[in-house]
């Protein structure tokens, strides 16, 4: 399920990440150190987390000064205690300091996500739903903070707009009255279009409207909108009263959904839990580079 991530694609932003901390140079550490000083260095956790961002934290090393090496001891996606030491770095001391806080900041970032995103996986543990992101990311981080998501145990919403199809509430409303004829022809192009994960729907009324949708062949998810307990349970009832229980498009309940609700929601039989939180809320971890 962990994809690999493609360092590349973020390589822009740890440049901007650099220039914007960097500048025209570390001035104390410059002043405190001559350039031919050598150190060793630990990546420590101070907190239980889901690591994230080691492939990150070895670029960033390598942007500021070749000669600096790092050792893993973990990997992403592990659990790490207190006090376990994530990684070990040597190399030039000037070079380590000046990128110490670039490193922290993406790595307690990342790990902050993916440890946000394993209690939410641990919370629904043996019922059928998986949690899934959002698009609501940091600008720039998106790829990244879907990676760490992937890290804890998540899985992937559409990256974007361009490879997903998801036809809202505010859509709907502009099909008008006569909107499952209409919904029908939408589905019919959007099969046709090359590189798409899936096809969605989103209905804010049971009876209104999710009644009509499932009728229309093509559709892979339907978003269950700020729907209660008692909505969800009945859109699962219905689904499988009228497609075949483990048959039909996919059930997705987002909306309003946080750790002390999520276990009840995933009990009423959705298959994917959509939660902005596990990146837009993600609170950054406590690690530290300790000598």
């Amino acid at each position: 399920m962990k994809k690999k991530l493609n360092i590349k694609q973020v390589r822009p932003l740890i440049r901007m990440a650099m220039e914007e901390d960097l500048g025209s140079g570390d001035v104390t550490t410059n002043l405190l150190f001559q350039d031919g000083t050598v150190a060793e260095t630990k990546i420590v956790s101070r907190e239980e987390i889901v690591v994230a961002g080691l492939p990150v934290l070895e670029e960033i090393l390598r942007q500021y000064d070749e000669r600096l090496t790092m050792t893993p001891h973990f990997r992403d996606g592990q659990s790490a205690h207190v006090g376990n030491k994530l990684a070990t770095i040597r190399g030039p001391v000037r070079s380590m300091l000046s990128a110490e806080r670039v490193v922290l900041n993406f790595l307690q970032r990342l790990s902050g996500i993916a440890t946000t995103t394993s209690r939410y996986v641990r919370a629904i543990k043996g019922t059928r739903a998986k949690i899934y992101d959002t698009r609501k990311t940091l600008p720039g981080w998106r790829l990244l903070e879907k990676y760490a998501v992937r890290c804890g145990g998540g899985y992937n919403h559409r990256i974007g707009l361009y490879d997903g199809v998801l036809i809202k509430d505010n859509h709907l409303a502009e099909l008008g009255r006569d909107f499952p004829g209409r919904l029908k022809r939408v589905v019919d192009e959007a099969r046709k279009v090359k590189g798409l994960q899936f096809i969605a729907v989103e209905v804010d009324h049971v009876d209104d409207q999710l009644n009509h949708v499932l009728k229309i062949p093509g559709i892979d998810i339907v978003l269950l909108d700020n729907m209660g307990q008692w909505q969800l349970k009945h859109a699962v009832e219905m689904r499988d009263a009228m497609c075949g229980k483990g048959k039909g498009p996919l059930l997705e309940a987002s909306g309003n959904i946080n750790l002390n609700n999520v276990s009840e929601i995933a009990q009423c039989g959705v298959d994917r839990i959509a939660i902005g939180a596990i990146t837009h809320s993600a609170a950054a971890v406590d690690i530290g580079l300790d000598r």
